[in-house]
């Protein structure tokens, strides 16, 4: 499990490298003491997971997690504070570990890690279990429920631990991360926009050129009453999406 740790206090670093020893399934292969340092890193490692500090020069940890452009990796924060841990799971966090780091603790959020990248593993060995488009789902939402067709689903999006589909007028929200609803949708339907955004290509209605060498899709309104959507595809997942289009 390629990891990188992320913390401007040296000490910090070299304390949680001695902990994670104890576990061989992590392999630490970077540390950064900034933000700056770790999207660098994390673009050319590519890591399973990240222990990330939250109050650093410069970008804080969650500032780092708004600056990576695509799938950010599973997150354990390791921080000397406790009041940034609902903001953290707002993040889509597996784990929050408070300073100093006890080793209990850590085998908790390493477990939590495994049971995730297990669980993702298991839905890509086993593409049958995909949602398709014909496949429906119960949304509850407040007092109104829904049967919803997931074909009708023109978008899904990040809101913290929870995802807001749209679809026709209706835009209701589920207690599930994006990473995890992913893992579950077919990907020949549904296509992983950016770090916020999963789109369903049937409601792509125009593509343009757009900064940094991404892409800008508008999808089809639900009806006359509802404004059409603009997503920003993000230049890494716009070569997957040219690919994906044959464009």
């Amino acid at each position: 499990m390629k990891t990188i740790i992320v913390d401007d206090e040296r000490l910090a670093r070299n304390e949680l490298k001695r902990l994670l020893e104890e576990f061989p399934k992590i392999n630490v292969v970077a540390e950064a003491a900034n933000a700056d340092e770790a999207i660098e890193l994390i673009n050319e490692h590519n890591p399973d997971l990240l222990f990330l500090d939250i109050q650093m020069p410069g970008k804080n940890g969650f500032e780092l997690l708004e600056a990576i452009e695509d799938r950010v990796p599973e997150v354990i924060f390791t921080t000397a504070y406790d009041e940034y841990a609902l903001k953290a799971f707002e993040y889509n966090a597996l784990d929050y570990i408070m300073k100093p780091i006890d080793t209990v603790r850590l085998a908790e959020a390493i477990q939590k890690v495994e049971s995730e990248m297990k669980r993702a593993e298991t839905a890509v060995q086993h593409p049958e279990s995909y949602l398709g488009e014909n496949d429906q789902v119960f949304v509850k939402d407040g007092e109104k429920c829904w049967f919803v067709k997931l074909g009708k689903v023109r978008l899904f999006e990040s809101m913290g631990n929870y995802v807001r589909l749209h679809f026709e007028d209706q835009k209701p929200m589920i207690l599930k991360s994006l990473n995890s609803l992913e893992e579950r949708l077919d990907p020949k339907i549904f296509f992983r926009a950016n770090r916020k955004h999963i789109i369903n290509l049937n409601w792509i209605d125009k593509i343009e050129p757009w900064f940094s060498g991404g892409l800008l899709v508008t999808l089809k309104g639900g009806d006359k009453a509802t404004p059409l959507e603009k997503i920003e595809i993000s230049r890494r997942q716009s070569i997957k999406f040219k690919d994906l289009m044959s464009l």
